[in-house]
């Protein structure tokens, strides 16, 4: 049995004892959580339930649940985010080979005096195999490899980044569409008021019961209407067609059914909205800096151990044959550690380790910043979605007690108690109380949607990486 060199004894137990994993408290977060409810939360609005992976179906609308499943399946930028994922998969993949040996095999024959000694020209059979496989006692290829599979993890929550970002927008385009189309209805009731009403003026006009002033006021209104109409058409149109590139169709094969909805779905229910715990845990976003943080932290230990030798068991074994060496002699081989060791790149290796160092530090910053943005944004999307909850409210009591005054002017217009001018402040009053609460109900369900963006609803988990 041959022996190992001491010296080689020793240096294997000297590398198997610098370990290169670094420290995670050298590059541990630095912001503090907050793990009770949120500061604007509201108790007759939200409740502390986590919020549902699905969340659209709050709305229980079973053709927006049918719009997103196909959002899903066929949006390009999920498309482009799943094939970066399976190129991910496949770094990984690379990396955990090098945990294997390398083989090279060669072989060849030739003719001719390849030996000066000897002067006869002969035919010369060779072959060839060799093995070489590197002993991790650094732990660089174990921390490649878990810096792989954290950007593989990282990837994977880019993906679910994607996910939350076509479900939100989706479910806004479809709410924006049925929102404009009430808006849309709004004013064509409207104008169908306006019309009746200029009708009674021209037939007033007709006994002399009215006066030109009047018939221009009433034709004013009737005109101030339709010129809303279409605005009001195309901003409902362009929710389609967004919808529609949101689907993977094009303009041309957008959603007919969507254009006749003229009412958005509402929230029968509290919002649920969690806790400051559960967001942190839900949001891709920070999942997806918490594994590139882990990643860096990984490649400081790459950059770590490439200040150490690194130790290779190789094997080979040869075949020769030619008219003067046959039988035994014609078979060789070899087996021993090779130690490799780049001592010209020492500067270069520990400047890469001073920009690992740096990258990790930097990763650790932007963590703790995703942190406080994900606070900020449901923060303020609580406070404006409150905001435009009251507003509804006040604008829906000043439309019903508009329209009540419009009845009585009309009654008493019709009466002769009033002059049609009076009539005409109670009907302009009315008209634009009806369009404001319509283009408010379009702000809600934006705020609506924001709200559950910045929760971070809408991916389905998997993988078992999260914030703990």
């Amino acid at each position: 049995m041959h022996k190992l060199p001491l010296s080689t004894i020793t240096l294997a137990l000297f590398l198997a004892a610098c370990s290169t994993t670094p420290d995670p408290q050298a590059f541990s977060s630095q912001q503090k959580t907050n793990a009770g409810s949120f500061i604007n939360q509201n108790p007759a609005q939200e409740s502390n339930q986590s919020l549902p992976t699905n969340w659209w179906q709050l709305y229980q609308d079973p053709q927006l649940d049918g719009l997103i499943t196909e959002a899903f399946k066929a949006n390009t930028d999920l498309r482009i985010a799943q094939a970066n994922l399976k190129k991910s998969q496949s770094i990984l993949r690379q990396s955990e080979a090098a945990q294997l040996p390398e083989t090279t095999l060669n072989g060849g024959v030739s003719y001719g005096n390849a030996d000066q000694n000897l002067q006869d020209e002969q035919w010369r059979e060779n072959a060839g195999l060799s093995l070489n496989w590197e002993a991790d006692f650094g732990g660089r290829i174990d921390q490649a490899i878990k810096a792989a599979s954290d950007d593989l993890e990282a990837q994977r929550a880019a993906r679910d980044l994607v996910r939350v970002t076509v479900a939100a927008e989706t479910t806004r385009a479809y709410l924006n569409a049925c929102a404009y189309g009430y808006q849309q209805q709004v004013l064509q009731e409207s104008l169908q008021n306006s019309q009746a009403q200029l009708q009674m003026i021209h037939d007033r006009l007709n006994v002399g019961a009215a006066t030109e002033l009047e018939l221009a006021s009433a034709e004013s209104v009737v005109a101030n209407v339709k010129a809303q109409l279409p605005m009001a058409q195309a901003a409902k149109q362009n929710a389609v067609y967004e919808l529609a590139a949101l689907l993977g169709r094009t303009p041309n094969d957008a959603p007919v059914a969507v254009a006749q909805c003229a009412m958005p779905p509402a929230i029968a229910q509290l919002v649920p909205v969690g806790d400051g715990t559960s967001l942190l845990r839900r949001r891709p976003d920070l999942r997806q800096a918490e594994r590139q943080l882990s990643a860096d932290v990984a490649r400081v230990g790459v950059a770590t151990a490439d200040l150490y030798p690194r130790i290779s068991f190789g094997a080979s074994a040869n075949y020769l044959h030619s008219d003067q060496i046959t039988g035994s002699d014609s078979f060789s081989y070899g087996i021993g550690p090779l130690i490799s060791w780049r001592f010209p790149n020492m500067v270069a290796a520990r400047a890469r380790l001073q920009q690992a160092n740096a990258q990790a530090e930097a990763s650790v910053a932007s963590f703790d910043g995703k942190v406080l943005t994900a606070y900020k944004e449901v923060e303020q999307t609580l406070t404006s979605l409150h905001a435009v909850n009251k507003q509804n409210a006040e604008l829906l009591t000043a439309q019903q007690k508009s329209e009540r005054a419009y009845v009585l002017a009309k009654a008493r217009y019709d009466a002769g108690a009033i002059s049609y001018t009076e009539l005409l402040v109670n009907q302009q009053a009315m008209l634009n109380a009806s369009s404001t609460a319509a283009s408010a109900r379009l702000q809600l369900t934006n705020a609506q949607v924001d709200l559950f963006k910045a929760l971070g609803g809408g991916w389905m988990q998997t993988s078992d990486t999260m914030l703990q």
